[in-house]
């Protein structure tokens, strides 16, 4: 018997057939997603619907429904006893559809055969509208990353203009920011006890309007610029963005308002981290692990990477500026027991396609599992976006006992021939020395397993520049410590006889980075022998440091100017470095550096000879969009 009729009917319903299958005279909870279903513990739209359904609640999916028909899927399964929710899926839309080059992508990977085109730019936007005309009076909940990260006034790169909060363009009731397990349960219980949803106004991670009239004037809550006034002023938007951090980073934050025209939009304060044993009860769910059976025989790209992956943790306090990871799932980390993980990596082993290798035993960044401050109270108090930059918090606990002892348990069960660490790793917090003989010995320990014994052939890792300068505003360490890393990984390879690569990541056109830093970095990473291909022009995405100072032009930190590739001509003069090797780039790249006298770097670069250089050189072509940073990004957001 396939694997797939031995589980069927466990997933979720998604069609009238299959709610008159459970015999349902009502659905609780109808959730509206722009991704396929995959019912797996990395999949938002699954674990939300799980999430209720063992609270008691009969809950219903409908993925990637058609917007542009007669509405028929959103009708069907007419209206929800509860509340509507609507994610737009794994990734915001905008990053799903479009390149650095506002190009539209030719792919999705959250659909079957990767078909493009399944879902509308700003689904929440979209989808929430859709619902509000066609039952104006049931409840609709937003959520998931994209209605997270445009929580409050944001930037958004493809209509290059800031925009509202999400909430005053969608006609949603009540955003949920985060994680949403505790969010949807609360409003589920108080819903269901009678409440309507406007008087739900003061549970912890979610967003609401209120009038004007409620902005506090005394107290803690904390009151941003105006939206109008941060459209007159890009100044009063940067500043804005360093409260909106430092709060989302709190153990015990605060709310947040800001006026929009005539209407409050109240952030409500962020719940502490999900204690191992809550986020053990959100990842021992019944999930079949599996895309429903309506995509048999057809391959869903995103659910091909995590299919025999495990997630250990949620966070991350690496507080890199260009990632909204924090943003979204908070930089304390919510590690798993131990039984948690063994159960789910026995489940994998007993699938019909599993080979005896797990893909990836990660998270977030891979290896900060079951790491928390020392002194918690401490960590309780503080305000630091990140416990890495721009040194690694003396109060940080860096022990890396716990996640060895998770990859020798799972190697030594006897379906697992290797297991890989798909996941990005901080070999910054790896490599660190603590002082501690004991806890620089295991560290140690885990840098020689993992290059000797979890590397698929390539390890991927993070160095993203080489200028102190632009690292220092990326949140990075320098790029010293990644030569070291370098060092170590080619002493252990030479030690064991092993024949891997170690594959870098690079950005162009971050805030505050020249051309003369990006022809450094060709120089740079030339001389350590590397030809760059996990390369990708910045990106801005809502809701990050370095979007901020990309569109306002100030640090929020500091609000000192701070300056960044906009045009197409200053992104694409950056981009050509990282294809120095390629002759068609060459003749201009020798150009370049003749007018920024860098006649050093062209003998660097080209120590044989520079070729001549002619008028005209053809652009540098775009990163593919598996091949290039975000690349990355999309499998972190994945694992939220």
């Amino acid at each position: 018997m396939s694997q797939s009729n031995k589980i069927q009917g466990q997933w979720l319903p998604t069609t009238v057939k299959e709610v008159q299958h459970l015999g349902w005279d009502y659905i609780d909870v109808i959730l509206f997603t722009g991704d396929a279903y995959i019912d797996h513990p990395s999949m938002g739209t699954a674990v939300i619907g799980r999430v209720l359904e063992a609270q008691g609640y009969r809950v219903a999916i409908v993925p990637q429904p058609n917007w542009r028909d007669d509405l028929r899927d959103f009708r069907k399964l007419g209206r929800p006893r509860l509340f509507f929710g609507v994610s737009a899926g794994a990734m915001d839309s905008m990053v799903n559809h479009y390149t650095a080059n506002r190009r539209r992508r030719s792919d999705d990977a959250y659909t079957p055969d990767a078909r493009a085109g399944q879902r509308p730019d700003y689904p929440t936007i979209v989808y929430t509208n859709i619902l509000k005309q066609l039952f104006p009076d049931v409840p609709v909940v937003a959520g998931g990353i994209e209605a997270s990260m445009r929580r409050l006034a944001h930037y958004d790169y493809w209509q290059d203009r800031l925009r509202p909060s999400i909430l005053i363009d969608s006609k949603a009731d009540l955003l949920i920011y985060g994680m949403g397990e505790k969010p949807n349960i609360a409003i589920a219980h108080a819903l269901s006890s009678g409440a309507t949803i406007d008087q739900l106004t003061d549970i912890p991670q979610t967003v609401v309007r209120m009038p004007l009239s409620a902005i506090p004037t005394s107290g803690d809550d904390v009151v941003l610029h105006s939206f109008d006034e941060c459209l007159a002023d890009k100044k009063c938007q940067a500043e804005n963005f360093r409260h909106i951090e430092v709060e989302s980073n709190l153990w015990h934050g605060h709310n947040l308002w800001q006026a929009t025209g005539d209407i409050a939009i109240k952030v409500n304060r962020t719940n502490p981290p999900m204690t191992t044993e809550e986020i053990d009860a959100s990842f021992d769910l019944p999930y079949t692990r599996l895309p429903h059976p309506r995509y048999q025989g057809k391959r869903i790209p995103a659910y091909e990477m995590i299919r025999h992956s495990v997630n250990l943790h949620r966070g991350c306090f690496g507080g890199c500026a260009f990632c909204t990871i924090s943003a979204h799932q908070g930089k304390f980390i919510a590690s798993r027991s131990k039984q948690s993980i063994m159960r789910e990596v026995k489940q994998v082993t007993q699938m019909d396609d599993f080979k005896g290798y797990i893909s990836d035993l990660g998270g977030p960044s891979a290896n900060m599992y079951g790491m928390h401050g020392i002194d918690l109270e401490r960590c309780q108090r503080c305000a630091r976006p990140s416990c890495l930059h721009p040194k690694p918090c003396s109060n940080l606990n860096t022990d890396h006992s716990a996640l060895l002892d998770i990859y020798h348990a799972v190697d030594a069960l006897p379906q697992v021939k290797k297991s890989f660490i798909g996941s990005g790793v901080r070999y910054d917090l790896s490599m660190h020395r603590t002082g501690n003989p004991a806890i620089d010995k295991v560290n140690a320990q885990f840098n020689e397993e993992l290059i000797r014994f979890h590397v698929s052939g390539r390890l991927k890792v993070a160095p993203e520049h080489t200028s102190d300068a632009v690292l220092n505003v990326m949140r990075k360490p320098s790029f010293a410590l990644f030569e070291q890393f370098k060092q170590l990984f080619d002493r252990i390879n030479l030690k064991y006889a092993l024949r891997q690569q170690l594959i870098p990541y690079f950005i162009s056109s971050h805030p505050a980075c020249t051309e003369q830093d990006m022809a450094e970095l060709a120089a740079i990473t030339k001389d350590l022998n590397f030809h760059l291909e996990q390369v990708q022009d910045f990106t801005p995405t809502p809701m990050t440091i370095s979007t901020e100072a990309f569109y306002t032009g100030f640090h929020p930190y500091t609000l000192q100017p701070i300056a960044s590739a906009h045009t197409p001509d200053e992104k694409l003069a950056q981009r050509k470095y990282f294809f120095w090797y390629e002759k068609q780039y060459q003749p201009d790249i020798v150009r370049s550096l003749t007018r920024m006298h860098r006649r050093d770097l062209i003998q660097r670069l080209f120590p044989h000879g520079a070729p001549h250089p002619t008028p005209h050189t053809p652009n540098p072509k775009p990163s593919h969009p598996k091949n290039n940073h975000f690349q990355k990004n999309r499998r972190n957001i994945r694992k939220k």
